[in-house]
């Protein structure tokens, strides 16, 4: 099996690597929520050594992630774990969660699940980071992101570009409130949120 590899993770992992060293600067354990390839854990890792960096994903991509984090052989990078938002959660509490690319891939009810389970893998200051594309006031931000949407649907109908204002909605409920909503590459975003206390 070949290491798997997404294009967009090598594009975008140095501009999201400037906010995470800001966000996560005195944060120890990070779990990132869908991993995919692995590519982006391995980069951040090896930046970051003073944090643990706990990949999960489905079930199917614990392979590909395996080859990235074997090769690399880094200390603060653990075997990575099965997590699906409706299945079993880990029981660790984590003071930072990332997930990148993962909210417009999910059907909506697994982004409410998401958001669910939050509060249960989390201590009690944790801050939450999503990185990728946002509408906001039901508006796309621009045309690329429009037609990426009209793919995104094409390929399947649970698939679509989030309400930034539906998902704050969400972290409301779970007890975070937004802290930060950073403009990025390509029309993405990376939106932050701390545990409220």
């Amino acid at each position: 099996m070949e290491k798997p590899s997404a294009p967009s993770c090598e594009r975008n992992r140095e501009p999201i690597l400037d906010v995470l060293r800001g966000a996560f600067a005195d944060r120890r354990d990070v779990l990132e929520i869908g991993s995919g390839t692995g590519q982006h854990a391995v980069y951040f890792a090896r930046a970051m050594p003073g944090l643990r960096w706990q990949c999960s994903d489905r079930e199917e991509n614990l392979p590909g992630i395996r080859l990235w984090l074997d090769e690399a052989s880094l200390p603060n990078t653990p075997p990575p774990i099965e997590l699906d938002v409706g299945g079993a959660w880990p029981s660790h509490r984590y003071d930072a969660v990332f997930s990148a690319n993962t909210l417009h891939i999910m059907g909506w009810d697994e982004v409410e699940l998401l958001f669910d389970h939050l509060g249960e893998v989390t201590t009690d200051d944790a801050i939450v980071t999503v990185y990728g594309p946002f509408n906001y006031a039901g508006r796309y931000t621009s045309d690329s992101n429009a037609e990426f949407d009209q793919w995104l649907q094409a390929r399947g109908s649970h698939m679509r570009i989030r309400d930034a204002e539906a998902v704050d909605a969400l972290a409301e409920v779970a007890g975070f409130d937004l802290i930060d909503d950073i403009a990025m590459p390509a029309n993405n975003r990376m939106r932050i949120w701390q545990r409220r206390r």
